[in-house]
């Protein structure tokens, strides 16, 4: 080994390691890079007669500044900070719609009652019977509104699932891409690792947990991926998609299926329940559909139920102008059940449900199948199973439930109940005449008092104060006000949540940039530190050269 053939290795070493820092300053801001060094070790020694005499140095690899357990963590707080953030942006537009309490439905209840008040102390006066009318119309299109506004919420949701499902699927084939050009780099060069597009990979992945929650399976340097329960999305080379579809029980829903196998060509398509989904934005949108649209539009139904039943019922005692028995104030109804099969075939028995007392109404869906040869029920989401007895009517916190032609159930028949979801948008007022307000009462004969008694609209007025609701606790002012807060609660626990999440992912951020972060300063040192090698590496080959020239000097 001559001078020549040291300063040469020098100089290579110095080169790989100006080049590898070059990369690592060009890729400083590039999201998900790790730094990256070279690791050099001594070229060994050759043993001469005056001990052993070093070779140079050589560079073994290029080694990436990674901690799988830092990047998990970072992955995972990501994870998590995303379906915060979306189930809060959910939240917030309804919470903006309930909690001003001058404007929607709060006041328009007050405006009702005072209606009534009014006509209770002027029961002749048209105007003021007129008036009613109009709050009334006015009180059922503040609930319709906001059951509007809550659809269109359901429907966005439902978008929004498809969109993110592209995206996921999108970031499973280029993650599969990845994983075969890893997989080639490795067989090339089994001694190296190919840091760049590990780093790249592993950038995909942490992108697509902010959609959905996936957990990785390393074999063999290739990502396998799964959702869920275990469900597998990507493995053995193959990308299994993600779908959406509408819900087996409820075609207005739309849920995440996943490809269990595929047959002749054919992906075969499992629905998964939303709770499957943990994480991501995916996670944060079927968390806020399950645990407060549906529970906030169950309760606005319940609470125009409760308004349109009760007034109906004290309404219908009272006479009107021409001395008739009062109608019906409010037209409304119970949700209509929807049939369900696994075998595509509707049900055999029709299953009709009304309201038996509306102050016993929990604002819960349920759901019945036929399991067995037994019908079971069970209130969603989490309730228990039971069998139940349809031999007659089946009375479940005030509703009443019953089936025809019970005999002609299948294996895999289900009803999805939802009776009060809709009710909101569906209440009108069924009076259009003024002349119709049932002011009056009846003296102990039971005759009319005349165009001048206010005694029923008193007993109407009344009703405002009443616990009317949740088993006698409720007022139609306490439903509502349990609605608003509920909804500012969850508002306010996700904002909190959300807060709390953000600095999590800032701490574990700089965890992992601790270890794999680029920093310019520290590169530029080692610039400089490199040059000053290479200078020497070209020095030491110079004076190679010298001694080299002077031997054949000498020999002239």
């Amino acid at each position: 080994m001559n001078l020549s053939s040291l300063g040469k290795s020098a100089l290579l070493n110095a080169q790989n390691n100006l080049q590898t820092i070059g990369h690592n300053i060009n890729n400083a801001a590039v999201e998900g890079y790790s730094r990256q060094t070279v690791l050099s070790q001594t070229a060994g020694a050759s043993s001469t007669g005056a001990g052993y005499i070093g070779r140079g140095v050589q560079a073994v690899t290029v080694q990436r500044a990674y901690d799988g357990f830092l990047s998990g963590q970072l992955v995972k707080a990501q994870s998590t900070g995303a379906a915060l953030v979306s189930y809060g942006h959910e939240i917030a537009q309804v919470n903006n719609l309930f909690s001003d309490r001058t404007v929607g439905i709060n006041p328009a209840i007050q405006n009702f009652f005072d209606g009534l008040n009014a006509v209770a102390s002027a029961p002749a006066d048209p105007a003021a019977r007129q008036e009613l009318l109009g709050r009334a119309e006015s009180l059922v299109t503040q609930l319709n509104d906001a059951n509007s506004f809550l659809q269109n919420q359901r429907q966005n949701i439902n978008t929004q699932l498809q969109t993110t499902v592209s995206q996921v699927n999108s970031y499973l084939e280029r993650i599969n891409e990845l994983n075969q050009q890893v997989s080639a780099a490795v067989a090339s060069s089994p001694q190296h690792t190919p840091n760049d597009l590990l780093d790249q990979r592993d950038q995909l992945v942490s992108e697509l947990n902010q959609l959905v929650d996936v957990k990785v399976h390393e074999q063999d340097e290739v990502f396998n991926l799964t959702i869920g329960n275990g469900q597998v999305v990507l493995g053995a080379g193959k990308v299994f998609p993600l779908k959406v579809q509408p819900a087996h029980g409820d075609p207005s829903r739309s849920v995440i299926a996943y490809t269990s196998a595929i047959v002749n060509g054919e992906p075969q398509m499992v629905q998964l329940n939303d709770s499957a989904f943990k994480g991501g934005q995916l996670g944060g949108l079927l968390q806020y559909r399950e645990q407060s649209l549906d529970a906030t539009q169950n309760a606005l139904g319940r609470l125009a139920i409760g308004i349109a039943d009760q007034i109906n019922q004290v309404h219908q005692q009272g006479y009107d102008l021409a001395g008739n028995t009062g109608i019906e104030f409010f037209n409304f109804k119970p949700g209509t059940p929807i049939p369900s099969n696994k075998t595509g075939v509707a049900p055999g028995p029709q299953l009709s449900i009304e309201f038996d007392d509306t102050s016993k109404l929990s604002g819960s869906d349920y759901l019945i199948e036929y399991k067995d040869d037994k019908y079971m029920m069970r209130t969603l989401p989490n309730g228990i199973a039971q069998e139940i007895d349809v031999s007659g009517p089946v009375i479940v916190d005030g509703i009443s439930f019953s089936f025809t032609e019970s005999d002609t159930a299948v294996e895999g028949d289900s009803w999805l109940i939802q009776p009060t979801r809709h009710a909101a948008g569906d209440i009108s007022v069924a009076i259009k005449d003024p002349a119709q307000v049932a002011a009056s009462g009846a003296d102990t004969e039971g005759n009319p008092l005349g165009s001048a008694n206010g005694e029923n609209a008193l007993k109407l007025a009344a009703l405002q104060t009443e616990k009317t609701l949740g088993n006698g606790t409720l007022s139609f002012n306490d439903a509502f006000g349990q609605i608003v807060n509920k909804v500012a609660v969850q508002a306010q626990q996700n904002g909190t949540s959300a807060n709390a999440q953000a600095s999590l992912i800032q701490q574990n951020f700089a965890a992992q940039q601790r270890v794999a972060g680029v920093n310019l300063n520290e590169e530029y040192l080692m610039l400089d530190r490199y040059v000053e090698q290479f200078r020497a590496a070209s020095r030491l080959i110079e004076v190679s050269s010298s001694m080299f020239d002077t031997l054949l000097g000498m020999r002239n």
